[in-house]
């Protein structure tokens, strides 16, 4: 395919390549793209480079598989009305047979390969979300079992039920938003024992709780949710540097309470390179649940329960959703890249740790620089059981307190409202306020 002139000349004479014209092939995704003639291409701008040089992230099409009309069925019998087992099977409620959607990590090698990582790759429910207004969060599926019209709200929901002849229809691959998740991990705690965990977790505290709580404490309104969230493997290596000191002598001056100790130390110079593979590292994907604002709410509860068992997730399939709620992810990767970065920052350190034993007075670090090399992103639903209480303060919002239980697992953390004189009274018993503090720790969020 010869190139087109559109610059007018008529006369056969070549035209050279303007921007927007056509080209006789694309060049491959991350190739420099040529550039019209008199244009120098280390003079453009940072951003224009980096958008010419940069490729599109790769995608796994995790849901590929999944039912396109919007229904899933019972392999067996074909009925579509299906409930989630503890054991994580899914049962049809007209045949009773019993199946088990195929492992995400085994099918799409999901465990495999993070040394090889560059660039993004990520599956198909991790794709940016679109929003196109609130008409786009509303779905509308024609019923295969009786041909009504049955509307989904995807902002509360992921399937509905006819209201005619009571077929489950559930949003698939129906929705190009990203809305929809690539995998699910089922509930494996039931709700009874949800319920004996979390009374069992305010029992022990309750010497310390507000009246108020204790007397409208229900566990019984514990709300099992799937909660979204991303799962990253990570091919990463970081860079560290700072000072290190080593003690050579230490004395003290004055007497009694007036001690004074002081100490000398020699300073060094600390580098530390370190290569490492990070995998399946959750970052939380709503902007809800990642507000850590500790005069709102206690959601941090919800990381005191990690970590879950994300090799078990199996394919999308919102027949898992059944009795339970869900929470639609609204961060895109770009949004959760800085998480990202300082959570790998972190391990960087960590794994540095072993090797500045003998500094005894501890290493400072000044400056720090990761190298993502590459990284995989899951989009993933995670069971999580979850009481909550409002406590109010006067004419304040209040104080969100939540109870959380690791819904495969059973981990349990929370917060309660405590009553602060009890603490008080506590630490004069005890003989220090330190020791005080140390309780009311506990209170909040002891094991």
């Amino acid at each position: 395919m010869s190139s087109q002139n559109f610059d007018g000349d008529k006369g056969g004479g070549a035209g050279q390549l303007g921007p927007g014209s056509v080209r006789d092939v694309p060049p491959p995704p991350g190739e420099q793209i040529p550039l019209p003639e008199g244009l120098d291409y280390d003079k453009l701008p940072e951003a224009v480079r980096e958008e010419l040089e940069g490729s599109d992230p790769e995608v796994i099409d995790i849901r590929s598989g999944a039912a396109g009309s919007g229904v899933n069925r019972c392999p067996k019998c074909g009925a579509s009305e299906t409930k989630p087992l503890s054991s994580g099977e899914l049962m049809c409620m007209f045949c009773r047979h019993k199946w088990t959607t195929e492992r995400v990590e085994e099918k799409y090698g999901l465990g495999e390969g993070i040394d090889k990582l560059v660039g993004i790759v990520r599956g198909a429910g991790a794709a940016d979300i679109e929003d196109a207004g609130d008409s786009a969060h509303i779905v509308t599926f024609k019923c295969i079992g009786c041909g009504a019209e049955v509307a989904i709200n995807t902002e509360n929901s992921m399937s509905a039920r006819c209201h005619w002849c009571r077929h489950v229809l559930s949003v698939n691959e129906q929705i190009a938003n990203g809305a929809v998740p690539d995998a699910v991990l089922p509930f494996r705690i039931s709700k009874e024992d949800a319920i004996r965990r979390i009374r069992q977790f305010a029992g022990r505290r309750s010497f310390f709780a507000l009246k108020a709580f204790k007397k409208e404490f229900t566990p019984e309104n514990v709300l099992g949710v799937f909660l979204p969230y991303m799962i990253v493997d990570a091919n990463a290596a970081a860079e560290v540097q700072g000072e290190g000191e080593i003690e050579t002598a230490s004395y003290t001056e004055g007497e009694g309470n007036n001690k004074t100790t002081y100490y000398d130390a020699d300073v060094y110079a600390v580098e530390r390179k370190v290569k490492f593979l990070v995998d399946d590292l959750p970052i939380e994907a709503s902007s809800q649940r990642s507000n850590f604002d500790r005069k709102a709410n206690t959601n941090n509860i919800i990381n005191t329960i990690l970590p879950f068992d994300t090799e078990n997730a199996v394919a999308w399939d919102a027949s898992y959703l059944a009795g339970y709620s869900s929470e639609k992810r609204d961060l895109n990767i770009d949004g959760m890249m800085p998480v990202l970065e300082d959570q790998l920052l972190s391990i960087a350190r960590s794994e540095v740790l072993h090797t500045l034993r003998e500094y005894d007075r501890g290493v400072r670090w000044d400056r720090e620089h990761l190298d993502l090399k590459g990284s995989r992103w899951v989009a993933m639903y995670l069971p999580v059981w979850l009481y909550s209480y409002h406590q109010k303060k006067g004419r304040e919002r209040g104080l969100l307190h939540y109870i959380a239980v690791n819904g495969r697992t059973g981990e349990t953390m929370g917060s309660i409202p405590i009553q602060t004189w009890k603490l008080l009274l506590a630490a004069l018993t005890l003989g220090t306020v330190l020791e005080g503090a140390a309780i009311w720790l506990i209170a909040m969020f002891g094991g």
